[in-house]
């Protein structure tokens, strides 16, 4: 597979190319380019020239064009689904998921640019300025680099690519050099639905060649996704040309069950909140701490129904947990798992790997100052249990972290519930659910070193434009 650099399938300069590998089996699957610092040259000075096109259009033509790419989608949806869960190793059931995904978050940023309207300040509203009126406008940043990871590559894209494309901007896609294949597909339908040559690209990068793109002073939003260490490498590189940063970063999430929570209920929305995507999750719940009068019983439970889950080969359609994204990743979360028992935690199930697979885990009687229990996060399926006496102490331990992602609280009293989560240091917190919740919609985002800026339809635009005012000086008599 090639790359997509202004309009056109192409290879990198110096025609050196890598594989992508199937996690589950070791397979090659396919290769493509390795960028170099000349290609990103040539996708930016493309994009910079395609977008003052691309602005031109008015915003229903460019809602057309994209609506014509979720067609293209839809036809292919399959094929996406199957290279998805291929390369990524995710169960073709979250894959497929995935796919569906694009056409919702699509349509939800096409529909709401519609309606992203200016402000007009009216003569008056101000003393001394009786005469004068103020139309504030919103006008596109230029050309914006989507820094993508590999564990929800669509959804991420969805979130970047969607609301750049339809504010005006040219938009170059930098896909996980572990998970690109399906971005480069999908480039290339957009790129097929007309969007204009270079207002849309995908380059295979490396990282260190990525940071070619973040430091570029063309460039006016670097938005990523990915861990903490990165997103603050980021900021630096950009810090010196003023670029503006949305970084969406790590988390090591708080999963809180209070005396009278329904342990039930918590042991369900764990397997989704730890479980999905084999617990690659940025907002997966991460740190479970649960009332010491259910710490037992909820551990007990946890044990039992992640023994129960399907582990398997990602394409095959009752596969429940896939692998990690890699062996590596493996190997780090079975060295996390190891310090987590070492400093005094219990293995009740789990905590086996062979190659990129690793066992659903739970493991419990963790200790509050365990390294998993403040800043390590570990992104894999397991469950690290710490137990509590109060609800001022839950609190204490969930804030206890550099992260601040997500969180969520059990509790049958609602308004025990509302004021511990109200207290945690996170931007989103769940009552009686699983802090991996995340609709198109949502301004999504981190506090502390979980990253700057939200995501989502309600507050995505303003990130991806600027403020004009054109002034209508003496407008009155």
């Amino acid at each position: 597979m090639k790359m997509i650099i202004d309009g056109k399938k192409a290879d990198s300069i110096k025609g050196e190319r890598f594989d992508i590998i199937a996690p589950a089996t070791g397979k090659v699957i396919d290769n493509v380019p390795k960028a170099t610092a000349e290609d990103i040259d040539i996708a930016i000075m493309a994009a910079v020239k395609a977008q003052k096109e691309w602005k031109n259009i008015p915003i229903y033509k460019r809602a057309d064009i994209l609506y014509k790419f979720l067609d293209i989608v839809e036809e292919n949806k399959e094929d996406l689904a199957q290279t998805l869960s291929e390369e990524n190793g995710k169960p073709i059931r979250e894959a497929r998921i995935e796919i569906r995904n694009i056409k919702t978050a699509f349509s939800g940023f096409i529909e709401s640019a519609k309606h992203y309207y200016g402000k007009i300040i009216s003569p008056g509203a101000e003393a001394g300025y009786k005469k004068h009126m103020q139309l504030v406008t919103r006008e596109p940043l230029g050309v914006v680099v989507c820094i993508t990871p590999f564990n929800f590559p669509c959804d991420l894209y969805d979130h970047k690519v969607a609301p750049a494309l339809m504010m005006g901007n040219a938009a170059i896609a930098l896909p996980s050099s572990d998970s690109a294949l399906t971005l480069l597909k999908l480039t290339g339908m957009i790129v097929e639905a007309g969007v204009p040559d270079g207002a849309i690209q995908c380059l295979t990068a490396p990282g260190s060649v990525k940071s070619v793109a973040v430091s570029d002073r063309r460039v006016s939003l670097v938005t990523l996704t990915g861990s903490t260490e990165v997103g603050i490498q980021t900021a630096e590189a950009t810090a010196a040309n003023l670029t503006g940063t949305a970084l969406e970063l790590g988390g090591n999430d708080a999963f809180i069950v209070l005396d009278d929570g329904d342990v039930d209920l918590a042991i369900k929305e764990m397997v989704l909140g730890r479980m999905y995507n084999t617990g690659q999750v940025c907002c997966a719940s991460k740190r479970f701490i649960i009332h010491n009068s259910i710490k037992d019983e909820f551990a007990e439970k946890a044990a039992d129904r992640v023994k129960r889950l399907k582990i398997g080969d990602p394409l095959e359609e009752d596969t429940e947990i896939g692998c990690l994204i890699n062996e590596k990743a493996a190997v780090k979360v079975e060295q996390q798992v190891e310090l987590t028992v070492k400093q005094g935690g219990k293995i009740l199930t789990g905590g086996k790997r062979n190659g990129a697979f690793f066992e659903p885990t739970v493991i419990t009687d963790v200790k509050r100052n365990a390294d998993v229990m403040g800043d390590m996060e570990i992104f894999g399926p397991v469950v690290p249990i710490v137990g509590f006496d109060t609800d001022e102490e839950a609190v204490e331990i969930a804030n206890d972290s550099k992260y601040g992602l997500s969180g969520c609280v059990f509790s049958e009293n609602q308004k025990r519930a509302f004021k511990v989560a109200g207290a945690m240091e996170a931007g989103t917190a769940v009552i009686n659910g699983s802090g991996f919740f995340r609709p198109f919609e949502m301004p999504f985002g981190g506090w502390k070193q979980s990253g700057i800026g939200t995501e989502g339809v309600m507050t995505t635009f303003d990130k991806m434009t600027r403020i004009k005012t054109v002034v209508l000086k003496n407008i009155i008599d």
